[in-house]
């Protein structure tokens, strides 16, 4: 840089990159909240907004030159939160692409006793109660598949759910001095300012209150103000009401054989309802009276599409019936336990499959693809799907290799509908996950290892075991977040370096010097969760503990109780999606934008004001 600039930007002061750097952060939230640019243009605008302008006008050091170069401006894309977040991402899609936590959801769901928000409630507690003895950020990575699970047996959205999750852990973490990183800040800053620090149980009844209101609020209150939001491909899979003819054939490594239908229902054929049973030359029909299966049955079923999906992930090979289908699948591929996708295809105006039945058709042998179920525009065909001669508008069910699945784009005979294509679960990998998931919380809760260095090991395990292969990995990371935690950081380090921190700091808590130890608390706590959500929790545990300490002193009161507060308020950045790791965890899975997080978290911030400026003054006797 120049002579010329460096004086000219000395002439100018701090003052002048301190108002630069709120007028950055106005319009950064501003183009968050107008959703007029994606999230990732934003963040990286942001960033070169900043890297141009503190190279221009530099914030100076007498040792590194300029406080806010590229290096620091930068040092948010190699910041431990963010690594740790991509981490623990992939290891979640790990989890999810195993398909393990059935049992864990009827579990709960048995508890509650089936219905949906009593099954919400009991699993939030949980989350608020371990929280306050483990690290929230771990504890979300646990629940956030479990919570998937239960959304989609219950029926509902992930999105109505999903934020509840984030906040109660968070608030969970607020109840003794291990559940939160920021509570360990605080009670050394309080050692650093010749105070003694936190006892473990110290804010535990406060901290409890405070966490069961916003339990409250979370399972009554937030589902209202959250949206129904999925993606466009699994909201037309999930209600489209579509089902499909599908047949499976009874052998002896099944586990169907001895199995009794009653009705048209057998509970080893989950959400499918029997059409129809062929025993060499005899059929039976429904209603059955306690039919027992046999094996070489074969057994004609309608279902939906995620019901035959889940059954076909489970027990690879038992909707492909390779006799009926007349040949054409090699045995491993049939019973292949690599990659594979579901999708649908619908036969084409014109098609060479037109009027043949499948088991003359050649399609399973031509594609390479095992054809799972037929449906024809809404109507249930009685009778074996192999005899059914199909027809123009037919749509087949067929599960194959990805590579299979995508040729599938180019074949004359049927249209690949492109948003149907599903990877179904490895669950054959199942008990690797599972232990790869146990490693990276156990490390990450006893502090053998730090989470980003167990989060690291986990997803590099998820791949290099055959869990997730390096495409899925991936796909797993979302590009929102690599962008917008090193913007915010960004702009949390320049709001620290230009003093804009601490000068918002000082001229809120300015505004209730002199006010009683009741008004002091609602202003520091309103101050600090405001603050929480441009700097960060950690920032703030450090910057207003010093302050507290300092009010305290002169309002002759135990500057714990204002430390209190500091640790309340650097916990309460829930209104926006950058204000915690949590919030960034669930944003994916919740399919949650910025604007949501504002409309939902904040009057929960609200809300933990009003409890905050009434319970800590009543029990510490203020």
């Amino acid at each position: 840089m120049t002579d010329v600039a460096t004086i000219g930007a000395l002439s100018l002061g701090g003052g002048f990159q301190m108002w630069a750097t709120f007028a950055f952060i106005l319009m950064a939230l501003g183009l968050y909240a107008s959703e007029r640019l994606a999230v990732e243009e934003t963040s990286a605008g942001i960033l070169a907004v900043l890297l141009v302008f503190f190279h221009l006008f530099p914030v100076p050091d007498e040792v590194i030159g300029n406080r806010l170069g590229v290096e620091r401006l930068l040092a948010g894309f190699a910041n431990p939160a963010l690594i740790t977040v991509l981490a623990l991402l992939v290891v979640g899609q790990g989890m999810v692409r195993t398909g393990i936590l059935e049992s864990g959801a009827r579990l709960l769901l048995g508890v509650a006793g089936g219905r949906p928000w009593p099954t919400f409630a009991l699993c939030l507690t949980t989350v608020l109660l371990v929280s306050a003895v483990l690290n929230n950020i771990p504890v979300v990575v646990i629940f956030i598949p479990i919570m998937q699970a239960l959304a989609e047996k219950l029926g509902r959205s992930a999105s109505r759910v999903m934020m509840g999750l984030s906040f109660v852990a968070v608030l969970g973490g607020s109840a003794t001095l291990i559940g939160s990183g920021s509570n360990l800040l605080v009670s050394g800053a309080l050692m650093q300012a010749g105070e003694s620090g936190f006892g473990f149980f110290d804010f535990t009844v406060p901290g409890l209150i405070l966490g069961g209101a916003g339990l409250v609020y979370a399972v009554t209150v937030l589902p209202r103000l959250l949206p129904d939001r999925e993606s466009l491909a699994h909201r037309i899979m999930e209600r489209s009401g579509k089902y499909f003819l599908a047949q499976i054939r009874v052998e002896a490594d099944s586990g169907l054989a001895g199995a009794e239908i009653v009705g048209s229902h057998s509970p080893v054929l989950s959400d499918m309802r029997v059409r129809m049973v062929v025993r060499g030359e005899r059929v039976f029909m429904p209603p059955f009276h306690g039919l027992e299966l046999e094996e070489g049955d074969l057994v004609v079923v309608a279902a939906a599409r995620k019901a035959l999906g889940k059954a076909s992930a489970k027990t690879p090979g038992l909707l492909q019936d390779d006799r009926a289908m007349g040949g054409g699948l090699e045995q491993e591929d049939a019973q292949r336990t690599g990659e594979r996708v579901l999708a649908e295809v619908m036969v084409a105006p014109g098609s060479g499959l037109i009027g043949r039945r499948l088991t003359m058709a050649g399609f399973q042998w031509r594609t390479r693809c095992a054809v799972l179920g037929i449906q024809r525009r809404a109507q249930m065909v009685r009778s074996r799907m192999t005899d059914v001669p199909l027809e123009a508008g037919d749509v087949l069910l067929v599960e194959g290799r990805p590579e299979n699945i995508e040729a599938l784009r180019a074949d004359r005979d049927v249209v690949l509908m492109e948003w149907s294509a599903e990877e179904l679960p490895r669950v054959h990998h199942a008990r690797r996950a599972v232990a790869l998931f146990a490693m990276v919380v156990l490390l990450a809760a006893t502090g053998i290892l730090p989470i980003v260095v167990a989060g690291i090991l986990g997803a590099l395990g998820m791949v290099v075991g055959g869990v997730l292969n390096v495409r899925q990995a991936a796909r797993a990371i979302d590009t929102q977040i690599i962008t917008m935690i090193p913007a915010t950081l960004a702009l949390g380090a320049a709001l620290q370096e230009t003093g804009g921190a601490a000068y918002l700091a000082h001229a809120v808590l300015g505004l209730i010097h002199g006010a009683g130890p009741a008004v002091a608390v609602s202003g520091l706590f309103l101050a600090g969760a405001v603050m929480a959500h441009l700097i960060g929790s950690n920032a703030v545990a450090v910057l207003f503990t010093p302050i507290a300490v300092g009010m305290a002193r002169e309002l002759g009161i135990d500057p714990h109780v204002l430390a209190v507060v500091v640790v309340f308020a650097a916990n309460a950045g829930l209104a926006t999606p950058i204000g915690y790791q949590t919030n960034l965890l669930v944003m994916g899975p919740g399919h949650y934008r910025f604007t949501d997080f504002v409309k939902a978290g904040a009057p929960l911030v609200v809300l933990m004001w009003l409890v905050v400026s009434l319970v800590v003054p009543w029990w510490y006797g203020l």
